[in-house]
């Protein structure tokens, strides 16, 4: 964060300092809520949370060098009080980024969010400095953490929203108001709460609405293939740019493979030029990513050729997501176990089918959470299209909404032991292990409370342990 005393803090939030000696003292250091992340300078931001209570760690904060605690009350250390400690690390966010004039960059979707922040962080940062969102931490807290942790020297912060009910996004935006925003699409992802897609498109489109009007900068960037995302052109001041496959796209992509491996390659084309591209990444659904990015740094001054080399050098920087290790036996696992909705679930399916051409696939699949009524048959048609992309075996985890997993497979003409239901990660541990080959591809994906990741990793340790033999 840039230095700031703590008396400016506390006139920022609307707080009062407790046992603070020097109220000219400066905080230099990372604005932070999690006390083992505390470096000498720091403000320490304390949450009441359902288990853990950050008052309760003010005197060792301190003690590790934290300038002050940002607490709801007094904790014998020194302390900016206020009545809302969230609404005062908002307040101090929205304050800094608007001293700093960074360039700002929001983006919001159903599916692929966090992917395409880290493809735009990563050719962005080819170009100045730039601070984004780390992992998935786009809420009310995670997003004015990391705006906090942009210094002079910053030149694009690029923010991912996340949003789980009509006025979210607007709130983000409240904090730290975009010059760009760019939309990926409108999925089903947390339908269960927002009760449609209609919902959902409402509540995303308050990204493009925040936006300033064209005349001032603003750029509105709206994916052209998806026609809920692309009638939020109608809600903006913006400057509408638009990317895509169709021929109507400023910035679109044309002759679309996939190497054997299952990455994408491509001609991309934009405005000023065009260029190919081949990806790190795997699955094709990243194309869409990479168009999304490649408008927004085209908009940000960058050419084709720029941002070409850009993506084919771009990696997955976010734990979980499309991870692809080949085990020493050469069995290769795919770790997408952050999280699933319908939309990821079934691009992951399809790079699957792409990676395990002439190999024997797996899916180790679990329940896609906050899907309300729809649950059942999106359920179900993620199992009957493992089913028509011919993944070898379908290993549904977990409980009801598994065995719909499974089911679907069935009746979509799966059956014996070509798909299976087990009770828990243990269970389909146990399965894995006794029937992988060298050479298998096994993809394990579900919502993150499922907890899949541990499959992933067990294999992972499995195959260096050398624990499954070649048959």
């Amino acid at each position: 964060m840039i230095a700031l005393s703590l008396a400016e803090i506390a006139e920022v939030v609307g707080g009062q300092t407790h046992d603070i000696p020097d109220p000219s003292a400066l905080v230099t250091g990372p604005v932070v809520r999690d006390s083992r992340e505390v470096e000498p300078g720091s403000l320490f931001v304390a949450f009441a949370g359902e288990r853990v209570d950050g008052h309760d760690f003010a005197a060792a904060v301190v003690e590790a060098g934290a300038a002050a605690v940002l607490a709801s009350r007094p904790v014998g250390v020194p302390a900016i009080v206020v009545p809302d400690v969230q609404a005062a690390l908002g307040a101090l966010a929205r304050h800094v980024v608007r001293r700093l004039g960074t360039t700002l960059v929001a983006l919001t979707g159903s599916a692929g969010k966090t992917s395409t922040k880290d493809l735009i962080a990563q050719v962005l940062r080819r170009k100045a400095p730039t601070v984004f969102t780390p992992g998935s931490l786009n809420n009310e807290i995670g997003l004015p953490l990391t705006a906090l942790s942009a210094t002079e020297e910053t030149r694009f912060l690029v923010l991912e929203m996340g949003a789980r009910g009509i006025g979210h996004i607007r709130y983000l935006t409240e904090l730290t108001p975009p010059r760009v925003g760019l939309v990926l699409n409108v999925g089903t992802a947390h339908i269960g709460e927002f009760g449609g897609r209609e919902q959902i498109a409402q509540a995303k489109g308050e990204l493009v609405e925040a936006l300033p009007p064209a005349e001032d900068g603003g750029a509105a960037i709206l994916n052209a293939d998806d026609p809920l995302v692309r009638a939020m052109a109608s809600r903006t001041k913006a400057r509408v740019i638009l990317f895509g496959e169709s021929g109507e796209a400023d910035v679109r992509a044309e002759n679309v493979t996939l190497t054997e491996a299952g990455q994408p390659s491509f001609r991309l084309h934009t405005p000023s030029g065009a260029s190919d591209v081949t990806m790190r990444l795997y699955g094709e659904h990243h194309v869409s990513n990479a168009l999304a990015a490649a408008a927004v740094a085209h908009e940000l001054g960058m050419s084709a050729s720029e941002i070409a080399t850009a993506l084919s050098e771009a990696g997955s920087l976010s734990r979980w997501r499309m991870e692809v290790t080949e085990r020493p036996d050469g069995v290769t696992v795919v770790n997408d176990a952050y999280n699933a909705n319908p939309e990821s679930m079934r691009a992951a399916l399809r790079a699957l089918a792409a990676m395990g051409k002439g190999r024997r696939t797996w899916a180790v699949l679990g329940k896609m959470a906050e899907l309300g009524d729809e649950s059942l048959a999106e359920h179900d048609a993620v199992g009957r299209l493992a089913v028509r992309l011919n993944v070898g075996k379908l290993v549904a985890v977990g409980g009801r909404e598994a065995s719909w997993l499974q089911l679907g497979a069935y009746n979509e003409g799966s059956w014996g032991e070509e798909s299976v239901h087990v009770s828990d990660a243990q269970a389909a541990i146990d399965l894995l292990r006794s029937q992988l080959r060298p050479g298998d591809v096994v993809l394990v994906k579900a919502s993150r409370s499922v907890g899949l990741e541990s499959v992933a990793q067990a294999l992972l340790d499995s195959g260096n342990e050398g624990e499954v033999a070649a048959r």
